[in-house]
């Protein structure tokens, strides 16, 4: 469960059948609906964890990427290093770098809860380990509470999106390079289970986001909202990240909305990746405007482009929960442990929807004012009960259970310092 910014290499079958040219928007269509949603048993879960990296005893010090490669040796990701062999983690998970060199754990997935955090315990200890042998340290909030944004990565991909979102504001800028977010990967569902747990991975969204916010100060200025990180990721374009309004069939309308989503970067080699401007993608297929200069698409560009929509949740086979602020290193397990036990049965899901429609769609009043909105904090004081009640369906040991109901109770209500 892992979300790849470049092509990766492909063979065989997957080769041919990326490759395809898509023959109109019926096809393009088909094809989203077939890989974003893939139905099954919900038995797998994978997390994917973002850190700000900091000079030891000198967090405002700008991160140089040469020491960076240096610390992450034969881990470095080629996005730095293109000659890296980019090797796993000793536990297996896969390390990226965002544009401002935050690093990024991408695990495999697992069977349960107690793996993955046996996987992600083992990890994020090698990880703090290379870095801390070269005086660097992972942040503790999910916006960098020190520096201002500044690119650090030369890939094409994002220059062109830097550009791009120049225009609109500081918001671009600052979700690439100073933000970090924590990221929850769970099975979509059986074909009779995947609306409604698309619909329950929504609705949570606002008062977890709340709960969880951890992104109060900016480059040493206090932004006066939980979740300035959140703030930046809706400051870029809405196309992008406004949230999907669930209805019966998800996949169908995942399906449409990609095909009416303009292109924000277009790979092309040497050239710059700077996508014609307002060109969607069945405008793509269709060979309209600009289209007429380029070559026909492929399901392999389909796939690309799929990558470069930031809503609060994702389909990428599974559901990429996107909305959660990064937490201090060894505080990620409460709120992936809360979410698993959100979705541990078809009737909590059901409960989910129910508990939070009087919040539903309330980013920006959760990014902003996180537990201090009255309507926000009386829900997730009750989503987190029911969570709490099903946190014996995840495999954790009692002990573990009772330390993430401590955790969690102590942040919905109020006596835990949501401001790092």
């Amino acid at each position: 469960m892992t979300t790849v910014h470049d092509f990766p290499e492909k063979s065989g079958s997957a080769s041919n059948l990326t490759a395809r040219v898509l023959s109109d928007r019926a096809a393009g269509e088909a094809y989203v609906a077939s890989v974003c949603f893939k139905h099954g048993p919900p038995r797998l879960l994978g997390v994917e964890l973002e850190f700000t990296v900091h000079h030891t005893g000198d967090p405002a010090r700008p991160l140089d990427p040469d020491l960076l490669a240096t610390a992450l040796g034969p881990h470095t990701p080629r996005t730095l290093r293109p000659d890296s062999p980019a090797a796993p983690l000793p536990a297996g998970s896969l390390l990226s770098l965002e544009p401002g060199c935050q690093v990024e754990i991408s695990t495999l997935p697992q069977a349960s809860l107690r793996e993955l955090h046996a996987v992600v315990s083992a990890d994020l200890s090698s990880l703090i380990t290379l870095l801390a042998r070269h005086g660097l340290v992972l942040g503790e909030s999910a916006i960098d509470a020190h520096r201002p944004p500044r690119r650090a990565l030369r890939t094409p991909r994002y220059a062109a999106m830097e550009r791009r979102f120049a225009p609109l504001g500081e918001g671009g800028i600052t979700m690439m390079c100073s933000t970090a977010g924590l990221q929850i990967c769970v099975d979509a569902g059986e074909a009779d289970q995947y609306a409604a747990r698309w619909a329950a991975a929504h609705s949570m969204g606002p008062p977890l986001l709340a709960t969880f916010a951890n992104s109060a100060v900016h480059a040493g200025r206090d932004t006066g909202h939980a979740s300035a990180r959140w703030l930046a990721v809706l400051g870029t374009e809405p196309v992008r990240t406004v949230s999907a309004e669930p209805g019966p069939d998800p996949a169908a309308e995942w399906a449409r909305r990609m095909m009416d989503t303009p292109l924000m970067v277009l790979p092309r080699g040497e050239r710059p990746w700077d996508a014609p401007e307002g060109l969607t993608f069945a405008d793509w297929i269709g060979g309209r405007g600009a289209a007429g200069m380029l070559r026909r698409p492929t399901a392999e560009d389909l796939d690309y482009h799929l990558t470069t929509m930031f809503t609060p949740v994702r389909p990428q086979g599974y559901l990429e929960i996107r909305y959660l602020d990064a937490q201090p290193p060894g505080e990620w397990l409460p709120p992936v442990a809360l979410v698993t036990a959100l979705f541990a049965r078809p009737s909590t899901v059901d409960r989910v929807v129910e508990l939070c429609a009087p919040v539903a769609g309330r980013w920006a009043d959760a990014a902003r004012l996180g537990l201090a909105d009255a309507g926000l904090a009386a829900v997730a004081r009750e989503l987190a009960e029911l969570g709490i009640a099903e946190l014996g369906t995840t495999g954790l040991p009692d002990e573990t259970i009772t330390e993430i109901t401590g955790s969690v109770r102590a942040r919905v209500n109020g006596s835990r310092s949501q401001e790092r």
